[in-house]
């Protein structure tokens, strides 16, 4: 009786109270398939002993205590039938303190030492639940089934079999088979809100396998439980059934009243957000975008904690912008996207890479769009030039005047509201003043002094009330400006740099006069140089260019990408910008179905590019020209294997024909950087450093152009350093032999015999190697000595004679001059080709 009234009373609670606690912690996702128990499973690890909760922790406690101190094992049997109480408590306190192991050997516990419990169903339910979760779902479902089999189960132990069963079908992909365990479960659970789950992940599952009506079915069986579940599961069943509305087919009009029904309960408050979304999502799809937008917005306007949700509205206002060409507003709208999900997921990479895409979409729309601007005044005769202008100056003043009245009325607004403080009357302050006049010198009582506010209420006197003191202030400014405390202010050469000046009634600082609404301002800013004008059409033109390929391969918006290609056409832009935006159009007309259009463009790039590899493709599709040698990929290809054997001349010459026969398709940017390469190797820093800020200024929307900008952030402040470092802080050397390339010396036969001279060497792990200096120098390289007098050490090693088999002298056969280097030294060498500065230090 005092464990069953005492202490495992006790466990019982706290172990409710946990449970409470994680429930409320708990958060449903309706976004997703919901888990059969609502209980969320992480990975921390626990030291043993160590709990995650203090209401589990005593309900375990109490339990041990249990088992402890009040078992009466008398000759192998327990006498006291609450010890398998205990055990069912001490698992169940472990399981929800998600430490299953540990609550496993509990529950096996009592099915191996009490097999006749009356608990012994509930056991081995909890063990599969356990078992489940330890991942052996297949062991899990055996087991269960088998139990189904051998025990007739009722009410609440059947319910939770079969849901545990379910859950474990759905965890093994094989989620038809769940159904009819949840119905099962939902039919025998005298619990509502599990009643409600099990039916809402019956609906959930019906959806997925494409049948609605079923689905439907669920949720109306859940909308009938209405305030006897979580009003959570009663609104999202009603929001998926709204789902499930064939718009094609049903009452329009009943089903926007169901939906205004939804909005306007009372009850529903906490879940405006859903529902404002899900009729966001209805008008977007009758294509009322405009009353879709104001619902996200209102849905976004709801705190909300559900993030899912809110990143969804984002992206979908975003898309919305983007689809209207609003690309500034798109990307703030991504930008709130990225903020509401979980960082370095997909979807999260997703809006990122899209939202990096869109700073260059900005970018060149926006050069289109001002230099489209510009060249369109530039055409127009002067006269319609002046008359634009005017009218648009004309606006401005208008619209500055009407602020300037909405200003002054809202003072005369803030200035008519000045009044004596609530509470006092005037008749009061009259009295007051009277009583003030009768006091005689020399009394106790206090005179109120001029500036003073009266003690325990307001005056009405200018000074004490900072309303009317800001009205006068900004009155003040209005009409004299900005004055210095001193003689003579009034004088007009008295007036501050900001002063404002009244011209015919209206108050209007005189730097907007001169700008804003002198017409002759903007025309004296138009372009009148042909260069300069013909620099804008080329920055256009470019734009154009890069929005084409953008939209076509980045965001595949194939009807934006041919608008841009066009337009570009029709503005007679470079030659190199031509041939490529026709071939890409041809790819655009044939994805759009525009099959005339298509070969019309064939038929022009066949007939007035006959050269082009643009033509060869066109004429032999099914060759797979571009792949062979011809193609840019196998140029490439070729070109880097000549730069890995240090062919750099060749390299940097036969990219320049590549970049200039290949003007505008997507491989240029990777010429331009094998090139620069090739330069900096050849040439030294300098050279580098210049083609890097080349590709970056004129490739910066291509991987290769982002990459050049990084080099120039980070790695070029580092390569320039060219101080030589101390022989003492390195630690690995070189001997350096240097030849001409203009002489006759045979270098591969030089390293043949140093080859087999290092061979020879058997302290040291050394190699050679032929390193570029310049174009008129070659260095054979010796590595891997490990001192500056080692190194030293060793080519004097070489040089000195040798004896044959009789003790004759033989001639060496490495005389060469040399000079040695440290690692770190020889790299600054290459990188700033400065050998003489080196040398003459040594």
């Amino acid at each position: 009786m005092g464990t069953k009234y005492n202490v495992l009373y006790n466990g019982n609670i706290a172990l409710e109270r946990g449970k409470e606690g994680v429930n409320n912690e708990y958060t449903e996702n309706f976004w997703e398939l919901l888990p059969v128990e609502r209980m969320k499973v992480t990975e921390d690890a626990f030291l043993p002993g160590q709990t995650k909760n203090a209401d589990f922790e005593r309900a375990e406690e109490k339990a041990i205590k249990a088992i402890q101190r009040h078992g009466m094992n008398i000759n192998g049997k327990e006498k006291n039938p609450q010890i398998d109480e205990a055990y069912l408590l001490l698992g169940q306190a472990r399981y929800f303190d998600k430490r299953f192991v540990p609550a496993m050997a509990a529950f096996n516990n009592i099915l191996n030492k009490y097999p006749t419990s009356d608990k012994i169903n509930q056991v081995k339910i909890w063990r599969e639940k356990t078992s489940m979760r330890l991942d052996n779902d297949q062991g899990a479902i055996d087991k269960l089934k088998r139990l189904l089999e051998e025990e007739e189960l009722e009410d609440q132990d059947l319910a939770d079999a079969q849901a545990t069963l379910a859950q474990a079908y759905i965890n093994i992909k094989a989620k038809d088979s769940a159904l009819v365990h949840l119905e099962v479960a939902a039919q025998n659970t005298k619990i509502n809100r599990e009643k409600a789950r099990y039916r809402y992940i019956k609906g959930q599952l019906y959806n997925e396998f494409g049948h609605k009506d079923s689905a439907n079915i669920e949720f109306d069986k859940i909308i009938d439980m209405h305030r006897k579940i979580p009003r959570s599961f009663y609104i999202n069943a009603h929001l998926e059934k709204s789902n499930n509305f064939d718009t094609s087919n049903g009452d329009l009009v009943a089903f926007e009243e169901y939906l205004s029904d939804l909005e306007e309960n009372r009850e529903n408050r906490p879940f405006l957000d859903k529902i404002y979304y899900r009729i966001a999502e209805y008008h977007r799809g009758k294509g009322s975008d405009s009353l879709s937008e104001v619902y996200y917005n209102k849905s976004l306007r709801k705190t909300t904690k559900d993030k899912y949700l809110r990143s969804l509205s984002y992206e979908t206002l975003g898309n919305m912008y983007f689809d209207r060409n609003i690309y500034k507003t798109a990307g703030a709208y991504y930008d709130s996207t990225m903020t509401a999900m979980v960082l370095n997921s997909k979807p999260y990479r997703i809006i990122k890479k899209k939202r990096e895409n869109l700073d260059d979409v900005i970018l060149y729309e926006g050069i289109a769009q001002v230099n489209d601007s510009i060249l369109r005044m530039v055409s127009l005769p002067k006269e319609e030039q002046l008359a634009i202008y005017t009218k648009y100056a004309e606006d401005q003043r208008l619209k500055a005047e009407e602020e300037r009245k909405r200003q002054e009325e809202a003072s005369k607004k803030q200035s008519s509201q000045v009044t004596m403080s609530p509470g006092v009357d005037r008749k009061a302050e009259m009295m007051r003043s009277k009583s003030s006049a009768m006091i005689l010198p020399g009394s106790s009582r206090n005179l109120q002094t001029p500036g003073q506010s009266p003690k325990g209420g307001s005056s009405s006197f200018y000074f004490y009330n900072p309303t009317t003191v800001a009205y006068g202030k900004n009155e003040f400014l209005k009409l004299w400006g900005e004055r210095k405390l001193q003689d003579n202010w009034r004088l007009n050469n008295q007036r501050g740099s900001s002063e404002n000046i009244a011209i015919g009634g209206e108050l209007i600082a005189e730097s907007e006069l001169d700008e804003r609404f002198n017409p002759d301002l903007y025309l004296a800013s138009l372009p009148t140089e042909q260069t300069e004008i013909d620099s804008i059409a080329k920055e256009r033109n470019f734009a154009y260019y890069q929005l084409g390929i953008i939209y076509k391969e980045k965001f595949k918006e194939l009807e934006l990408a041919q608008t841009r290609f066009e337009k570009l056409l029709q503005n007679n832009p470079e030659d190199r910008l031509i041939l490529p935006s026709k071939y890409n159009l041809y790819h655009i007309y044939k994805e759009l179905g525009l099959n005339n259009k298509a070969e019309e463009m064939k038929t022009v790039i066949i007939n007035d590019y006959p050269d082009s590899r643009y033509a060869e493709i066109l004429l032999n599709p099914q060759s797979e020209l571009a792949k062979d040698e011809n193609s840019p990929e196998a140029i490439y290809t070729k070109l880097y294997k000549q730069f890995t054997n240090e062919e750099y001349a060749k390299v940097i010459a036969e990219a320049d024909v590549q970049i200039n026969r290949l003007e505008g398709d997507i491989y240029v940017p990777k010429f331009e950087i094998l090139k620069a390469s090739a330069k900096g190797r050849l040439y030294g820093f300098n050279a580098y450093k210049e083609s890097i800020s080349y590709i970056a200024l004129n490739y910066g929307n291509s991987e290769e152009g982002k990459k050049a900008q990084e080099i120039m952030d980070t790695a070029l402040p580092v390569l320039a350093k060219k101080d030589f470092v101390s022989d003492e802080d390195a630690s690995n050397f070189n001997v350096i032999f240097q030849f001409d390339n203009n002489s006759e010396e045979d270098i591969d036969a030089f390293i043949k015999i140093l080859d087999e001279e290092v061979a020879k060497v058997k302290y040291f792990d050394l190699s050679t190697s032929k390193d570029v200096y310049d174009e008129n120098t070659t260095f054979v390289v010796v590595h891997g000595l490990k001192s500056i007098q080692g190194a030293n050490g060793f080519v004097e090693l070489l040089k000195s004679e040798e004896k044959d088999k009789r003790g004759r002298p033989v001639k060496p056969k490495i005389t060469k001059d040399y000079f040695a280097i440290s690692s770190p030294n020889y790299a600054i060498v290459q990188r700033h080709k400065n050998l003489n500065t080196y040398l003459e230090l040594q």
